[in-house]
């Protein structure tokens, strides 16, 4: 319609909730999501709501995945030559809090990284050569004093240091020189995921720190960035979204659902599709209204559970995950009682827990390093 309110037209008329619309750069197409049949897709249309195109593709799930975890025979942990770091609720100290936590693949030698029962540690994310981790500390022992701040430490829990204050969900650049995070939206401390705005770059070397060029960026969360270092991916209320590093350039992407995860070679996207259900599919963002094609459904869980937080392996080749009875709330620092950490095995569809505590485990990050056994 017009800004006055006039020519006021229904562009779509399928049986089907379309939510969402965003213009593309040139006005000349509208992107949307739509509920069909309890899926949501992608949708993109000429301006005049003509020619809707079907973006999403959505495939069934892998005949070979379970719809509950696997016992670990199945799958070769011991050939994993990774780590792992997960966020987790347990005791330290006589006190129960949130830790940063490292196991091998297969789930043994289990290392409390932290060990502060005064501070909640939580969001680790290892740097690519496996030598540090970066980190959310929600410091302060009222709502007054609070805050959230981000921090880097040695890969042993050693050598902490404050890189920013009010500030969450950070992510290191691909050549482990920088690390991307998200300015708290108030001075005062909120816990919402979403209570952000604008995009901050730290340089490890010099300390010095970088503004986005984009200062629209605000609401987003699970922030990652390529291994090219020219595009950030998150998102945002409404579906996922792909932004350059450098200039205001972004695009809505072609993967309805949340919490999106670049594969290494920065060639396959991995997100959440549902609560319920992973996929994976084929990431080009040379097209900005089909950048995300072949869909395929790789790990999905019973209705009574639910699944979130995936992220890609080093090679490629497995991805982990958290698994949990679902509550509805699948934020950071939110409890997720018997929470814990799965694999999977991209080869087969199978797919395990390698925690059993349910001490809300969740967040898990892979860390390259080769495990000597």
């Amino acid at each position: 319609m017009n800004t006055d309110g006039s020519d006021q037209r229904r562009l779509t008329n399928e049986p089907a909730m379309d939510i969402t619309p965003s213009w593309s750069p040139d006005g000349r197409k509208i992107v949307f999501l739509s509920e069909r049949d309890f899926d949501e897709e992608v949708y993109v249309m000429d301006a005049d709501g003509s020619n809707p195109v079907n973006l999403t593709n959505n495939a069934p799930v892998n005949k070979t995945s379970s719809l509950a975890p696997l016992p670990q025979s199945e799958l070769a942990l011991d050939e994993i030559p990774y780590k792992i770091v997960f966020e987790s609720y347990r005791e330290t100290d006589g006190l129960e809090n949130w830790e940063i936590c490292q196991i091998d693949a297969n789930g043994s030698n289990l290392i409390i990284l932290t060990n502060t029962p005064e501070i909640d540690e939580l969001y680790p994310h290892a740097s690519p050569d496996g030598s540090r981790i970066c980190f959310v500390a929600f410091e302060g022992e009222d709502e007054l004093s609070k805050s959230r701040n981000v921090y880097i430490m040695n890969i042993d829990g050693t050598g902490r240091v404050k890189i920013a204050e009010n500030a969450f969900q950070p992510c290191w650049s691909a050549d482990g020189k920088y690390i991307a995070y998200l300015p708290g939206e108030y001075p005062r401390f909120n816990p919402r995921m979403t209570a952000n705005k604008g995009l901050e770059i730290y340089e490890l070397e010099t300390g010095e720190v970088k503004r986005h060029p984009n200062n629209e960026i605000q609401h987003i969360w699970n922030l990652c960035w390529s291994s090219d270092m020219e595009w950030f991916i998150a998102t945002r209320i409404g579906g996922n979204i792909a932004f350059k590093a450098n200039d205001k350039t972004k695009m809505f992407l072609s993967a309805s659902g949340c919490r999106p995860d670049i594969s290494p070679d920065d060639t396959r996207l991995a997100w959440n599709a549902s609560d319920f259900s992973l996929n994976i599919g084929t990431l080009d963002l040379d097209f900005p209204q089909s950048n995300v094609t072949d869909h395929r459904m790789v790990v999905a869980c019973e209705r009574e559970y639910e699944i979130y937080h995936v992220d890609w392996s080093p090679d490629g080749d497995y991805l982990t995950f958290s698994y949990w009875p679902y509550h509805g709330n699948d934020d950071v620092s939110f409890p997720a009682p018997g929470a814990n950490i799965c694999i999977c095995d991209l080869s087969t569809g199978k797919w395990t827990q390698v925690t059993t505590d349910g001490k809300h485990n969740k967040e898990p990050d892979w860390v390259p390093v080769q495990v000597n056994r």
